[in-house]
């Protein structure tokens, strides 16, 4: 499959031939580079400390535009999940999409992909922890398994 980026990892394997790449918006540029110090960040308010994700300002919550990328420990629990079977690039193997909802507050959630475990492990209340490919210069945090279940 020449042409296709090569996705890098220390940690694990893509399984993804290929990833979209993000349109460029200020707002959330610090959440697409963040990865590469092996960080996930999220938006918090300054005011009510709410965590904000996807960005937004001003803060939903209290209307505060004091909103800024804080980090957050990556760990969270499968609220929901699925597996991919159609290969939308030739030759793409199945994988997990998942809700993951981060333990800093309820209602904090990213979708992404489990990755480091075969597609059917994945399940609701696994914990997983977030990690990052790097790919087309961006860190995209996908998440593993925390724990050996």
């Amino acid at each position: 499959m020449s042409g296709l980026p090569h996705c890098a990892s220390t940690t694990v394997e893509d399984p993804l031939l290929q990833r979209a790449i993000p349109v460029h918006d200020p707002l959330t540029a610090f959440f697409w580079s963040s990865g590469a110090d092996g960080k996930l960040r999220v938006m918090c308010c300054g005011e009510c400390n709410r965590y904000i994700h996807p960005p937004s300002v001003p803060c939903p919550r209290c209307l505060s535009p004091d909103v800024r990328p804080v980090v957050v420990s990556g760990l969270g629990t499968v609220q929901a999940c699925t597996i991919n079977v159609q290969a939308w690039v030739p030759g793409q193997q199945p994988y997990s999409i998942a809700i993951v909802e981060l333990v800093e507050q309820h209602g904090l959630r990213l979708t992404s992909n489990v990755v480091g475990c075969a597609p059917e492990a994945v399940h609701i209340g696994q914990q997983v922890r977030a990690v990052f490919l790097h790919c087309n210069e961006i860190y995209y945090p996908v998440f593993v398994p925390a724990v050996a279940d």
